[in-house]
């Protein structure tokens, strides 16, 4: 069988901002599920670092995505509770997103939303009301939850994982904020068995 591709869609997260390319979670999924059996070609990653979900979108514009990908990931909305945009404008736009993935995907059981992780526990939010912060991303991904079941797709939550590894010094990169490749295998814990799920039964979805 001719290796899964597999499409990452987000921000700064996706594209591991800080990090060798190695330790970017989508390439550390790749090498996870190669250790399971599952051939992955090195993911197509379009995010960049301080997208919100229209910026990410009109950079899907630009781009030459193919028609069909085995797995495609999620990852958007930090940035948009970082400038303070409103919940309503991040759960039109992301429909949107999911709806794009979905159809790069051919089938909502092929996408993998992964949660928004908390960065008001990293030693960058010193001074800033944590708590604040940890509602608003709650509030997030409450949205991105409610939509991802209500399309079919699959969902991953890392929030927990970032919450724990909060300031650790190990766990982010030298900027404070952005995680370490240390982190991003934590989250790998939640994601790799959803894309598990997917890749080991693409067949079904063909």
């Amino acid at each position: 069988m001719a290796k899964a591709t597999f499409l990452a869609l987000g921000d700064s997260y996706t594209i591991g901002e800080g990090v060798e390319a190695a330790d970017r979670w989508p390439v550390q999924l790749v090498a996870w599920l190669a250790e399971l059996g599952i051939a992955v070609e090195m993911p197509r990653i379009v995010a960049t670092t301080g997208w919100t979900t229209d910026e990410l979108s009109a950079a899907m514009d630009a781009a030459t995505l193919d028609e069909h990908y085995d797995l495609v990931t999620l990852l958007i909305g930090v940035n948009n509770q970082y400038r303070g945009r409103s919940a309503d404008e991040y759960r039109e736009q992301f429909v949107s997103l999911l709806r794009r993935a979905v159809g790069l995907a051919g089938d909502p059981r092929r996408v993998v939303v992964v949660s928004i992780p908390d960065w008001g526990v990293t030693a960058f939010a010193e001074g800033r009301d944590r708590a604040a912060i940890a509602r608003e991303i709650d509030t997030f991904n409450t949205i991105a939850r409610e939509e991802t079941a209500r399309m079919q797709a699959r969902w991953a939550d890392v929030t927990p994982a970032s919450r724990e590894a909060g300031a650790k010094p190990d766990m982010l990169v030298d900027d404070g904020l952005h995680p370490s490749g240390k982190q991003y295998a934590a989250w790998l814990e939640g994601i790799l068995p959803e894309a598990e799920i997917v890749l080991n039964s693409r067949n079904s979805f063909m």
